[in-house]
């Protein structure tokens, strides 16, 4: 139940445990609770900590659904044994997520290999694990969400730089079983992403749909830079009409990274969110 004087959260508003990682998942379901959310995004490291099966009864009992699983990937490994453990791990993603209940499975898909300098090869050893997990995948109603990052991350995280990349890796399978995540921080940048999007959602392929501002200057350490809704230079209610124009009408994730988030109290934290998030759904 919503307290008492505060505003429920838009229906379709979830927030990713990073958003909030100051809050363990206990004290997240009752802010959630507390706020009137009604879906959440999963990440492995807590639940896990949590007990996956423990972590799904308590989101189950709070009346709370799980709009992604987050995150498998990191499949470009050269080495046999290597390649090996990264597809088990993610086989184990996929488990987890169908014991959550969601059936999205977010992929970072991985960066260069240690010596490499081939993009190319990379992406089609991302492609050649997804051809092991996918049918796995299907087979446990959780579908791969191929989540193209931001072209500064293509060295050591993510080779998938653009949603074209993204979907030109996808669409060698079933849509059923993988699909893209779009994520405004990743792709704002791109002119080429409305139409990709365009594209994604004709063939049913956006999986997952996720916001988070771009604000500058970048912090040191990059990854931890994304913006509270608002407070950067994308234009979030835009990207929300695009993948609306395309037919997504799931769930709208926000996950941000950002330190500066992470020093304050969780549930202030929360409370902002839904209210930024409010103003772009007003404003698309």
């Amino acid at each position: 139940m919503t307290a008492p004087g505060a505003a429920a959260a838009h229906p379709l508003f979830s927030i990713n445990q990073m958003t909030v990682k100051q809050l363990g998942l206990p004290e997240l379901v009752d802010a959630c609770v507390e706020s009137g959310v009604r879906h959440i995004g999963t990440w492995r490291e807590p639940v896990q900590a949590y007990g996956v099966e423990k972590a799904a009864g308590l989101l189950r009992d709070a009346g709370l659904s799980v709009s992604t699983h987050c995150r498998g990937g990191f499949l470009t490994a050269i080495d046999g044994a290597e390649r090996r453990a990264a597809v088990d791990d993610n086989k184990r993603a996929v488990d987890e997520a169908a014991v959550l209940g969601t059936d999205v499975l977010v992929l970072v898909s991985g960066g260069l290999p240690a010596g490499s300098r081939d993009l190319v090869a990379a992406r089609e050893r991302i492609a050649d694990g997804i051809a092991e997990l996918a049918p796995y995948a299907g087979e446990r109603g959780v579908r791969l969400a191929i989540e193209p990052l931001h072209p500064m991350f293509a060295s050591d995280r993510c080779a998938v730089s653009t949603l074209g990349q993204a979907l030109d890796i996808a669409e060698r399978f079933p849509a059923e079983q993988v699909g893209v995540c779009v994520d405004t921080y990743h792709v704002w940048w791109d002119e080429a992403a409305p139409a990709q999007i365009a594209r994604a959602g004709a063939t049913g392929r956006i999986a997952s749909f996720q916001l988070a501002d771009w604000v500058t200057p970048l912090p040191a350490g990059v990854l931890n830079g994304r913006g509270q809704l608002g407070d950067g230079a994308v234009d979030l209610a835009l990207w929300w009409r695009y993948v609306e124009e395309a037919g997504y009408t799931g769930p709208v994730e926000v996950e941000l990274f950002n330190d500066g988030l992470w020093e304050r109290e969780g549930r202030e934290v929360l409370r902002e969110t839904v209210s930024r998030f409010a103003e772009v759904a007003r404003a698309r």
